[in-house]
């Protein structure tokens, strides 16, 4: 969820209403934990975890050059600022030389309390990837891109849809639900399909959560 919630409250509030839908929520400060507690956005967790929400903290590993101590300082912050439940990993490599570097990585944010560990290379990566990480994002990018994409390779089918998710934005708004059965189909049980385009598209959430109605009291 890449909004601030101290700038617009309510889609945050909409997630916890939604909790039943949702795989976990990505809390992204600043391109990572930030410098210092954001109260807003421990307001936010707090409220999410109560609502029984998985939190992952945003962390970037720039395709597997940014060292490793910084990515445990980014987990431990997280952890003790926000207590999340596990990480996002992002901008991860996709090839066989990078594979002992993440799953190294993967074993260090597993010691330092995270339950779930999600890699997003944003395509199929290397099979052995899918040893050692929780969920594997295979696709980000936009809808164009995602109706043409090719069909998942062979090894994916070792595994249950639930450890592959899809990312799509810029999907027209009443067609999000189809991304979402399409994602179902290309075998990504976890997707998340946004109308948002820009360099944020993920300011928007997806319109089967922004129309559901409020559980009742």
């Amino acid at each position: 969820m890449y909004i601030h919630p101290g700038a617009d409250p309510g889609p945050w509030e909409r997630l916890g209403q939604c909790a039943d839908l949702l795989y976990g929520v990505i809390l992204n400060v600043a391109d990572g934990p930030g410098a210092a507690v954001e109260p807003s956005f421990a307001a936010a967790a707090r409220s999410l975890r109560a609502a029984g929400v998985r939190l992952l903290g945003y962390v970037d590993t720039d395709y597997g050059r940014r060292p490793r101590r910084h990515i445990t300082a980014d987990l431990d912050r997280y952890r003790d600022w926000y207590a999340t439940d596990g990480c996002f990993l992002d901008q991860a490599a996709a090839g066989t030389s990078a594979l002992r570097h993440y799953r190294r990585i993967v074993r260090t944010a597993r010691t330092r309390g995270a339950d779930t560990v999600v890699l997003n290379p944003g395509v199929h990566p290397a099979p052995g990837y899918a040893a050692f990480a929780d969920l594997l994002v295979t696709f980000e990018g936009d809808w164009r891109t995602y109706l043409a994409a090719p069909a998942a390779p062979r090894w994916t089918a070792d595994h249950p849809p639930e450890r592959f998710c899809h990312l799509i934005h810029g999907v027209p708004a009443g067609l999000c639900g189809l991304a979402a059965r399409t994602a179902e189909l290309r075998g990504a049980a976890v997707s998340c399909a946004v109308p948002g385009h820009g360099p944020n598209p993920w300011c928007l959430l997806p319109p089967a959560l922004d129309r559901r109605a409020p559980r009742e009291p």
